[in-house]
C-alpha cells in the first residue's frame, strides 16, 4: 500500500509557493520518454514556464516532429539547432587528433556530444533570461556530470533542477505510467526497455535487456551497422586524406566534417565495422554495460594512427600516447571545458601539425586494415630502414650504440653479485 501511495504522489502537482517557482527553464530536449516526462513535470510541479532545446547532432530523427512533441506536452518555445558541423568539426574531430580511446574500447560517442549541448543550451538561456536548466539524465549516470559540468564552467551563477534527483519516481516503468496517464506519446515500451543516444559519431544502447554482461545483445537492435557475418564477401577498399591531423576527403574529394563522417558511417555500417560491448567504469562509481556502433569514428581512428606512424617522431608520438588516457577520461568524465583539457589539447595539435597525407584501407567484415600511407611530410626513409644495401646507416655505429645503453645493466648485475656473495 505504501508503494502505491507513493507513486501516487510522484504523479501528482504538488502546489509550491510563487517564491519556490522557476519563472524560465531551459531544458534539454530529446524527444523521448524521460524529457518529455520531464517536460510535463516541471510545468506540473514548478508552474513555470518550460523552453525545450533540441540540437541536431546527426541522430537522423524527424526534428519537426520532436517540436510538435514538445510544445503538445507544454513547452512555451522550442529551439531545434543543426548543430552537425559544429560537431563533427570542433568536437569529434579534436578528440580524433587526440586519438581518444577511453577504456581501451570506447570512442567517446556520446560523452563528447554533451559538453557541445550544454553550452548551447547554456547560450539559449543567457538569450532567453533563464535563471534555471534541466537535463533528463539519471542519478546513476554520467550524463549527469557532464551536462553540469559544462554548466558550471560556462555560467557558475545558472542553477539547475534534475527531476532524477528531485522526483519519486523509481524507474521507467513508472515514466511510462506516468506519461500513460497524460497522454505523453511514447516509443519505449516494457518489453524492449534499452535506451539508445544516437549522434553523428555513433549510437549507444544501454539498459534493460543489456544491464546482464552475460546475455547477447539481440541482432535486431544494431541501427548503424550489419553484423560481420551479413557483411559482403568481398572487401573494399578506401582511402582517406589528411591535413594535421583533420579528415579531410575520401577518395580524393573533398569533404565537410559532417558530411565526411556521414559518409563514413555508411561505408563502415555496410561492413560491419564499429561494433563494441563494454562493461566500463563510471565516474560516478559503478561499473555498466554499454553497446556502441562507431563505424565512421573506428576507420577514422584506424586511418588516422596509420599516418602518424609515418609523420610522428617516436617521442613525440610515445609522450603522446602516454597522456591519451588521461586526455579520454577528462572527456568521459566531462572536463571537456577544463584548464588541462585545454592544455592537452593543445599539446596534441602542436604534435598534429606534420600529420598530413593519405592512408590506404581495407574494409571487410568487421575489420579495417591499413594497407598504405604515404605523405610529404614522412619520416619514413626507405633507404635506411632497407635490409637491403643503403646509404645513410652505418650498421657498425650499434655496437656502441648498445654498449652505452647497456652499461647502467652491467653495473646493476655486478652490484648484484657482489651483494649475493657475502
Amino acid at each position: 500500500m505504501k508503494k502505491v501511495a507513493k507513486k501516487k504522489a510522484a504523479m501528482s502537482s504538488p502546489s509550491l509557493s510563487p517564491q519556490q517557482s522557476k519563472s524560465k527553464v531551459v531544458l534539454a530536449y530529446s524527444g523521448g520518454l524521460d524529457t518529455s516526462a520531464i517536460l510535463r513535470w516541471l510545468k506540473d510541479t514548478y508552474q513555470c514556464e518550460v523552453i525545450a532545446f533540441c540540437a541536431d547532432l546527426g541522430q537522423g530523427e524527424d526534428l519537426e516532429a520532436i517540436k510538435r512533441k514538445a510544445m503538445a506536452v507544454g513547452a512555451s518555445k522550442v529551439y531545434v539547432e543543426d548543430l552537425r558541423e559544429e560537431f563533427a568539426k570542433h568536437y569529434v574531430f579534436p578528440m580524433l587528433r587526440a586519438n581518444a580511446v577511453y577504456e581501451g574500447s570506447y570512442l567517446l560517442g556520446t560523452s563528447i556530444a554533451r559538453p557541445l549541448i550544454g553550452k548551447r543550451q547554456i547560450e539559449i538561456a543567457k538569450k532567453e533570461g533563464a535563471t534555471f536548466v534541466s537535463h533528463g539524465s539519471t542519478g546513476k549516470g554520467n550524463d549527469q556530470v557532464r551536462f553540469e559540468l559544462a554548466y558550471a564552467a560556462l555560467a557558475p551563477d545558472i542553477r539547475v533542477i534534475v527531476p532524477w534527483r528531485e522526483w519519486s519516481f523509481t524507474s521507467r516503468d513508472d515514466l511510462i505510467a506516468y506519461a500513460k496517464k497524460h497522454r505523453i506519446p511514447i516509443t519505449v515500451t516494457k518489453a524492449k526497455p534499452y535506451s539508445m543516444d544516437l549522434n553523428l559519431l555513433h549510437i549507444s544502447y544501454e539498459g534493460g535487456i543489456l544491464e546482464d554482461p552475460w546475455v547477447a545483445p539481440p541482432e535486431n537492435m544494431f541501427k548503424m551497422t550489419v553484423s560481420p557475418e551479413r557483411a559482403p564477401n568481398k572487401a573494399e577498399s578506401i582511402e582517406v586524406q589528411f591535413n594535421n591531423g583533420d579528415p579531410i576527403g575520401i577518395d580524393g574529394k573533398r569533404l565537410k566534417p559532417a558530411a565526411l563522417l556521414d559518409h563514413l558511417n555508411r561505408l563502415g555500417g555496410k561492413h560491419g565495422i564499429g561494433r563494441v560491448d563494454l562493461v566500463e567504469n563510471r565516474y560516478v562509481g559503478m561499473k555498466a554495460r554499454g553497446v556502441y556502433e562507431t563505424p565512421g569514428g573506428t576507420i577514422l581512428h584506424v586511418a588516422h594512427r596509420g599516418l602518424e606512424s609515418i609523420t610522428m617522431d617516436r617521442e613525440v608520438l610515445h609522450l603522446r600516447d602516454s597522456l591519451i588516457s588521461r586526455y579520454a577520461e577528462l572527456i568521459y568524465n566531462g572536463y571537456w571545458f577544463s584548464p588541462e583539457r585545454v592544455m592537452l589539447q593543445t599539446a596534441f595539435d602542436q604534435a598534429q601539425q606534420d600529420v598530413t597525407g593519405t592512408v590506404r584501407l581495407k574494409l571487410y567484415k568487421g575489420n579495417c586494415i591499413v594497407t598504405g600511407r604515404r605523405s610529404t611530410r614522412s619520416l619514413y626513409k626507405k633507404h635506411l630502414a632497407t635490409f637491403e644495401e643503403g646509404q645513410g646507416f652505418d650498421q657498425r655505429d650499434a655496437t656502441g650504440f648498445i654498449r652505452i645503453n647497456a652499461l647502467r645493466l652491467a653495473m646493476q648485475t655486478e652490484r648484484n653479485k657482489k651483494n649475493d656473495s657475502k
